[in-house]
């Protein structure tokens, strides 16, 4: 195995009970798997009707919490979320975001066993979306042929990546699409400035077939 590379199954993970009817059994998956980029952890309920996730805030001045913005999964079993009083349904495979710490959220198994899966941190610690996220995220308007919008959503990562390479490399492709020769042939010609390989993504694209004839292509 790659050096920083651990594997675990959820059930493999020790379990800490904290003897205590308000709070589920601890998987603590950031310590066992020696995580530093963001806090993660599991619960699992002990039966049905039993919490699956404590019932807390994440307001700072609160106990232990740390103001983070929490991603619930239910990864087994079944659970009602209650969120600052409002019940939520979350089967297996539901996603429940607490964006604000001050929201008041808990949860109860509806099925013995019942997980879930906690990921958290404090606002902004992630950093700025990925670059391949904007490009990826743009396919959903090429994929229906509508270049212009996948060119104008994907463009928004230039923002807090303008040197990435292969983000200039889609845009290129996105403009060229959409008839827009002038973009295409600059971003182009910025992707080859950050990174030469990718004149040989070039030479085989074909959504630059329309900008190939133009002499300021680069051969």
């Amino acid at each position: 195995m790659s050096a920083g590379v651990v594997t675990a199954h959820l059930d493999e993970v020790r379990t800490v009970s904290l003897h205590s009817d308000d709070v589920p059994d601890w998987k603590p998956l950031r310590h066992e798997l020696g995580i530093g980029a963001f806090g993660v952890n599991a619960w699992v309920a002990k039966a049905t009707g039993d919490p699956a996730v404590e019932r807390h805030d994440e307001k700072v001045a609160e106990g232990g919490a740390n103001g983070h913005e929490e991603l619930y999964v239910v990864l087994r079993g079944h659970a009602t979320f209650t969120i600052d009083g409002e019940e939520v349904d979350a089967p297996a495979g539901a996603l429940v975001f607490c964006g604000d710490p001050h929201t008041r959220r808990g949860a109860v198994a509806l099925e013995d066993g019942t997980a879930v899966l906690v990921v958290g941190g404090p606002e902004g610690a992630a950093g700025a979306i990925s670059p391949w996220e904007w490009y990826f995220g743009a396919a959903a308007h090429a994929n229906r042929g509508d270049w212009r919008a996948a060119y104008d959503f994907a463009s928004q990562g230039l923002a807090d990546h303008p040197d990435n390479a292969s983000l200039h490399f889609n845009l290129a492709c996105y403009a060229s699409m959409a008839g827009d020769r002038e973009a295409a042939l600059e971003h182009l010609g910025r992707a080859i400035e950050l990174d030469p390989q990718v004149r040989e993504w070039a030479a085989t694209d074909t959504d630059l077939d329309p900008i190939r004839d133009d002499p300021r292509f680069p051969r």
